[in-house]
């Protein structure tokens, strides 16, 4: 019987086992061999004599092979203590070459910097990688944890279609083409939100499912077309039951990965509160630097940006990010990146030994005024301080993402969970049009609120954050059909078209539906924070590039034109152009 090369240990010593794996590394001392054979578990030392073994000298990296030998101690002074197996090693008895390998693209070591078009143009190699494998294991070790929690709770696992009819969740759709009734479309699930929904009309009470989600969106570290998460639901629930169930899966997920008990309840910040303090819903609470309001100490300044401000109707806000490297070069690249993010432009001070402020502006404000800020934003000698003049949200935003931009740590050795509560329920667009902040199936917090003043309506909508990082979001659902044709007509959702879209979901609201909420989290995201990582390309298997494109397979490809008939699909001209171009070496 095969035993796992990591599991060897000096209660082995004398055993005759057999080892099958890569070879990482040979070396040849004076005559004798020494192989390192690593397989999923781990490695360990294999010593051959090439006399007695041939074959050994014409093993290279990579090579897959099988050794059976005795397990022994390593000769004193030659243990390796960074190694699990370091107090062994195993003589060759037997050794087979199972399978040969190519010069490889690059080395099978963390401590060697690889492209990363390259890692995903052989990604089964990249998966052999210590990392990449710790981060797979990782991943299963996830899944079976939130699998096991919900079991203990009573929940059944129901998987639903992937193949359903297009719905608006907030992303476009991916679009699969019908051969049998063409030029009609399926589209892949963003969520399985409907039909989790129906499956609490169908008297399940408590559902959920590692389910495959995809959106048309463009790509962020953070972000893939297709992705995993957990999707859950219950009945008879309000927004607290979700929260602690979720918080049960989290924390063991967290003690899975990581061998520590994170605290419960996780804190709540509503979502005006979370925007007023940190610019944005997303929080991450490891660091202070919290915004503060500024526009009492101006509401007669002789500082004309910051009157006219408040007398149009905005806020002036400030924040302290304590002693940075400063110069007149890193005060122009903040001030363009203000503007980047919208704001007309950006005051800084910097507070002097004797505890006054330099600023470019300083001279256009009155000595009150400088204190005030001075004390608002508990500045001390060396502390770089920022303000913005604005309306109230791109004030704070821009302030929030600056607050990142400085202090966010780069790594994920502390945790910090919380909740975002309290959501509006509708927000309003450039053009006056008003869309939904989650999806349209989100319960408000008061009917009356939603009929008489729509976008300032609050939602029984929630938010899991970790480290500024959304894991996934939630609500307590519609559960009156009359109240979610209300919420269609405030989104402009005509009857007809809410009919043709939802019709076969109106109609179930109306066989006794109960209460019921629930949630989904990104099991991407929360892999990703857990292992330190900052992009979730590093957790999934085989992810695409930020273009959407796989290096490894070459998706998406052009299919032949038969198929495309069959279909019924015919592309537009500046597609066929397109495909007559020579591949683009840069996709």
């Amino acid at each position: 019987m095969r035993s796992p090369a990591g599991s060897l240990r000096a209660s082995d010593i004398g055993r005759t086992v057999t080892v099958s794996g890569w070879v990482q590394r040979r070396r040849d001392h004076g005559g004798i061999a020494f192989i390192d054979v690593r397989d999923a578990s781990g490695v360990i030392q294999v010593v051959a004599d090439p006399a007695e073994h041939e074959e050994v000298t014409d093993l290279k990296m990579e090579y897959c092979i099988s050794v059976t030998g005795v397990i022994r101690a390593r000769p004193e002074g030659t243990e390796n203590p960074d190694l699990p197996t370091g107090g062994v090693e195993m003589g060759v008895e037997e050794l087979a070459v199972l399978s040969s390998a190519d010069t490889l693209p690059f080395m099978i070591d963390d401590r060697v910097e690889i492209d990363e078009r390259t890692r995903l143009r052989y990604r089964y190699l990249d998966l052999r990688r210590p990392r990449m494998g710790a981060n797979l294991r990782a991943r299963s070790r996830a899944t079976a944890a939130i699998r096991r929690t919900l079991d203990e709770q009573g929940f059944l696992e129901v998987e639903t279609p992937t193949l359903v009819n297009s719905t608006p969740e907030g992303a476009r759709d991916m679009l699969v083409p019908s051969r049998l009734r063409k030029g009609e479309f399926y589209a892949l699930p963003q969520s399985p939100q409907l039909f989790k929904q129906l499956l609490m009309v169908a008297g399940v009470e408590r559902y959920f499912q590692i389910a495959r989600c995809y959106r048309d969106e463009d790509f962020r570290a953070d972000r893939q077309l297709e992705f995993t998460q957990l999707d859950l639901e219950g009945s008879f629930w309000d927004r607290d039951d979700v929260l602690d169930t979720i918080e049960s899966v989290l924390v063991a997920v967290t003690k899975e990965l990581r061998g520590i008990d994170v605290t419960r309840p996780f804190p709540r910040l509503t979502w005006q509160e979370s925007m007023e303090r940190f610019g944005t819903d997303k929080p991450d609470l490891r660091f202070g630097a919290e915004i503060i309001e500024l526009s009492d100490l101006f509401g007669e300044s002789g500082f004309g940006v910051f009157r006219d401000t408040l007398a149009g109707g905005g806020t002036i806000r400030g924040i302290n990010v304590g002693q940075q490297e400063w110069s007149r070069s890193r005060a122009d690249s903040l001030t363009e990146r203000a503007k980047e993010l919208g704001a007309k432009g950006l005051v800084w001070m910097i507070v002097e030994e004797d505890e006054s402020l330099r600023s470019p502006v300083a001279k256009f404000l009155d000595d009150k005024e400088l204190t005030g800020i001075r004390d608002a934003l508990d500045a001390k000698p060396g502390d770089v301080l920022l303000i913005a003049a604005d309306r109230w949200k791109l004030a704070v935003e821009v302030l929030g993402t600056l607050r990142n931009d400085l202090l966010r740590p780069s790594a994920h050795q502390d945790l910090a969970f919380l909740w975002v509560i309290d959501f509006p329920l509708f927000e309003e667009e450039e053009d006056g049009t008003i869309t939904f902040s989650h999806h349209p199936f989100t319960s408000p917090a008061s009917l009356d609120d939603m009929r008489d003043n729509p976008t300032g309506a609050i939602s029984k909508a929630y938010d899991a954050v970790l480290n500024g990082v959304e894991l996934g979001s939630g609500s307590v659902r519609i559960h009156d059909p009359d109240v979610q044709r209300q919420v269609f007509d405030i989104l402009g959702i005509e009857p007809a078209t809410a009919e043709r879209r939802f019709g076969w979901f109106l109609e179930a609201l109306r066989y006794g539906t109960p209460p019921h909420a629930g949630f989904a989290f990104g099991i991407d995201r929360l892999v990703m924070v857990l292992q330190g990582e900052t992009s979730i390309r590093e957790v999934i298997p085989f992810p695409k590039t930020q273009s959407g494109v796989d290096p490894m397979t070459g998706a998406p490809t052009w299919v032949e034109e038969t198929q495309l008939e069959e279909l019924g699909v015919t592309l537009t001209e500046s597609a066929l152009a397109r495909r007559e171009l020579p591949d683009d070496p840069g996709e």
